[in-house]
């Protein structure tokens, strides 16, 4: 059987990206955050609470967040995207597991709404056994009495 060894490296941009997002989720750059605004804030009685003092914390704050939200969204997009993957490899590589979940990201709403509902009939019927004292293990068919869903 071969083995699968990822390949290639990752963009500068997604270095920088994971390098940012581990930075900035530290407790010292919290601690220099918190300093920051606490010397904007001592130092407003020098500079009178003047517009140009508050404007410094304004467009400080904003441009930090603008960026960070970019950075995050990228760091979370990847982490979600890997999760699949590796949850597609569990899936695929589980004995009688439903290949058809597969990639059940790229269904519409419509179809993954209705093949969560019968997963969510499965586990009613696991704990209506449970209750009446059987196990909840095995695979049940997740067609057994329901509709089928877009085609699959």
């Amino acid at each position: 059987m071969a083995r699968y060894v990822p390949q290639g490296r990752s963009s500068s941009f997604t270095r920088f990206a994971n390098g940012a997002s581990r930075a900035t989720g530290k407790p010292g750059t919290f601690v220099l955050a918190l300093i920051v605004v606490l010397t904007w804030a001592i130092t407003g009685p020098i500079f009178k609470f003047s517009d140009t003092w508050q404007l410094v914390i304004n467009t400080g704050t904003t441009i930090i967040t603008f960026l960070m939200v970019f950075l995050i969204q990228n760091t979370q997009n990847r982490d979600a995207e890997a999760m699949h993957v590796k949850m597609d490899e569990l899936i695929r590589a589980a004995k009688g597991a439903h290949n058809a979940l597969l990639d059940l990201e790229e269904l519409d709403d419509k179809t993954l709404d209705a093949i969560r509902a019968r997963y969510r009939k499965l586990a009613a019927k696991a704990r209506e056994d449970i209750k009446a004292g059987k196990l909840d293990v095995g695979c049940d068919d997740v067609d057994a009495d329901t509709d089928d869903a877009g085609g699959r």
